[in-house]
């Protein structure tokens, strides 16, 4: 019997030389809710809203910047982004941009809606019911969001899938059943993002999952989901854990990095990959 192949060899068998290095100015990022959700996550509390761009602040399409627009906001208490109301205005002010819709755990009548408008849907898939409920605070299992991803993929063109590694507060706990679970629904390109220590919130002092436990996780992916495109996401630690990081996860097969380290690409480089620049969203 020969012997197992690791995942920098399956990613060499399916793919191209080449490594997505995405620098995503050109996507500007967008709340529907402004600063306001109603979940205050233990992992974010509503934190990274501050950084988008209310949607009340802007007027028409020339008042968007770059080419694609990241679309979500705040949750309601089921876990949904209400973006029902705000459809006539995204559809007015999107003139020839892109739209990637990131809206939780939508209704089949709202998907429905979003997917005239959607060029992509982002869509965060957790594998775990203990995490479903401690972390995001909802009373939802892992079946429904089987059955909203399943929905998605019925009636958009395109969905791409986010696991967060170590999203139960540093712990890993069903991120490899997330794995599991999208193997049989489809998954043509999957981002993996880390979960961050965020100040003000419930688990601002936790620490996030191991360098060696991340990497273990996105070879596992890169071997169970051979012609899966699998990139490492925006959200992630910084410092000494990036560099570790994006260094090895090019090592264990991943196409893509969101704003990688120096070191990674040159890396890459040694190992024959060419880097294509994006300055969209990954998903885009």
């Amino acid at each position: 019997m020969g012997a197992l192949k690791t995942g920098w060899q399956v990613r060499c068998d399916n793919f191209p030389p080449e490594l997505l290095a995405a620098r995503p100015e050109g996507t500007e990022s967008i709340s529907v809710t402004g600063g306001v959700c109603s979940l205050k996550c233990a992992h974010c509390g509503g934190h990274y809203l501050s950084k988008m761009t209310p949607l009340s602040a802007i007027g028409r399409t020339e008042d968007l910047k770059g080419a694609s627009c990241l679309i979500s906001g705040g949750c309601d208490a089921e876990g949904r982004v209400p973006v029902a109301g705000f459809f006539q205005k995204l559809q007015e002010i999107k003139g020839s941009h892109r739209y990637n819709f990131h809206l939780g755990l939508l209704q089949e009548d709202e998907i429905k809606q979003v997917a005239p408008l959607a060029d992509v849907v982002s869509f965060d898939f957790v594998g775990d019911d203990a995490t479903i409920r401690e972390t995001l605070k909802l009373d939802k299992t892992v079946g429904d969001y089987v059955r909203c991803y399943s929905l998605l993929r019925r009636y958009c063109r395109r969905v791409v899938p986010h696991i967060c590694i170590g999203l139960r507060g540093g712990r890993l706990s069903g991120e490899r059943n997330a794995l599991r679970l999208l193997r049989e629904l489809g998954v043509e390109r999957l981002v993996f993002i880390v979960f961050m220590p965020t100040k003000q919130t419930e688990y601002e002092k936790l620490a996030p999952p191991a360098v060696s436990e991340t990497t273990a996780l996105l070879e596992e992916a890169r071997l169970l989901l051979p012609d899966t495109e699998l990139i490492l996401g925006c959200m992630r630690p910084g410092g000494r854990y990036r560099q570790e990081l994006d260094i090895a996860a090019v090592e264990a097969g991943i196409n893509g990095i969101v704003k990688p380290v120096a070191a990674a690409c040159k890396k890459a480089e040694q190992l024959g990959l060419k880097i294509k620049e994006s300055k969209e969203c990954c998903a885009l």
